[in-house]
């Protein structure tokens, strides 16, 4: 029987074992609050999770006390956008914000929660290759605008967004700039010092920490309004009993990506594009969906013309990959990402995803080029006997 493989690492990573070890101790017996501060238990779980943060820190470029834990990114998006925006509307009067067409939906709901709330939004369309343009977005701005959020890296087609330069846009003009890390935070270098950026959100199991944990860094003397208000946990930003294994979780991640991130951003670029010759090779006229360069290190995002994505991933059982964001599966409309880019409909429904991660190997590439070539050949002249027909 083939040993299945794990093609999806956009959606999710495999816990770190290593990482999993760091959390055992404060799943059992170091089981304190870290609100407790009377007694050992509370203390000890205070100062994992303060080493925690320091490790994040150092992986962001930033200091601890601007980290702000949460339950994910999809939390954190929320936080910094609801949060950001309604503070500055407070503070100086303005009621505009603005987004991109290829947002996350945890980013384009917060942005649309706004107008609801009175809020102007602009969306920016990206060019053909999922590029925001810098120029684009200081276009979009205005003396009304309060807060723009502009993702790093694609979830779906892996595109790189010119951060730093839409963040200098932004802090010229006196917005606050937003960006949804989550997909780049652990696999590509991040400096917010450098980026300029004023508040970035990330999730632990994007690069092997454990699901249910993430954090928001929040640029000192930036100002943002809790969602979740209680017990003042987080600086009063984030109320609520810390997830003591998951933060100790978050920051074991943090660590081996530091120390690991370089040469796995090296290996999983070669096996990217390793992959990608071989499917040139096998399948031909397959199109690359998203920038040739500008892209995460393990993603691909293919469209195969004439065959339905739906009717690969059942042909590929022994391969898990998939046809757009994890968070938008089972839906019957095609991705807004790609549609965004310039497919239509029937181009977006024959479009995969592909997520390469650290235990991807040159054989399981290799396995599914030639899994995926005879899957093609299998289903397409099928497919088109029933589009001739009318059906």
């Amino acid at each position: 029987m083939n040993r299945s493989i794990y093609l999806d690492h956009h959606a999710t990573t495999p816990l770190d074992p290593r990482v999993l070890e760091a959390m055992t101790p404060y799943l059992t017996e170091e089981f304190g609050n870290p609100s407790s501060g009377t007694h050992g238990w509370g203390e000890r779980s205070l100062a994992a999770v303060e080493e925690a943060r320091a490790s994040l820190a150092m992986l962001l470029g930033c200091h601890p006390d601007e980290i702000v834990f949460t339950a994910g990114a999809t939390e954190a998006n929320n936080l910094a956008i609801k949060g950001g925006a309604r503070a500055s509307r407070k503070r100086l009067g303005g009621t505009h914000v603005v987004g991109s067409r290829i947002e996350h939906k945890s980013v384009s709901s917060s942005l649309h929660a706004l107008v609801e709330e009175g809020f102007e939004l602009t969306e920016i369309l990206p060019d053909r290759d999922g590029l925001v343009s810098a120029e684009g977005l200081r276009d979009a701005l205005r003396k009304e605008t309060v807060l723009a959020s502009v993702m790093t890296a694609n979830s779906e087609i892996g595109t790189l967004e010119p951060v730093a330069e839409m963040a200098a846009a932004c802090r010229e003009r006196g917005v606050l700039f937003h960006t949804d890390a989550t997909q780049a935070v652990g696999r590509l270098p991040i400096d917010v010092r450098e980026t300029g950026v004023d508040l970035l959100s990330l999730s632990a199991h994007k690069f092997y920490g454990p699901k249910g944990v993430g954090a928001l860094f929040i640029r000192r003397g930036v100002v943002v309004l809790p969602l979740i208000t209680g017990g003042g946990q987080e600086r009063g930003l984030r109320a609520g009993t810390l997830n003591v294994p998951g933060i100790v979780g978050l920051g074991a991640a943090a660590r081996f990506a530091r120390e690991e991130m370089a040469d796995e951003t090296e290996r999983l670029t070669r096996l990217r594009d390793s992959l990608w010759r071989e499917i040139q090779s096998k399948v031909p006229g397959c199109r690359l969906n998203g920038h040739p360069q500008r892209r995460l290190p393990g993603n691909l995002n293919v469209e195969v013309p004439g065959v339905d994505s739906a009717a690969l991933m059942i042909a590929l059982k022994d391969f898990a990959f998939s046809a757009g964001s994890a968070c938008a599966s089972g839906a019957s409309k095609p991705s807004e990402v790609l549609t965004a880019i310039g497919l239509d409909r029937k181009r977006a429904f024959c479009s995969i995803r592909i997520g390469l991660g650290k235990g991807t190997t040159e054989d399981d590439v290799t396995r599914f080029a030639a899994s995926l070539e005879t899957a093609v050949n299998r289903i397409r002249p099928r497919q088109e006997l029933q589009d001739s027909s009318g059906r």
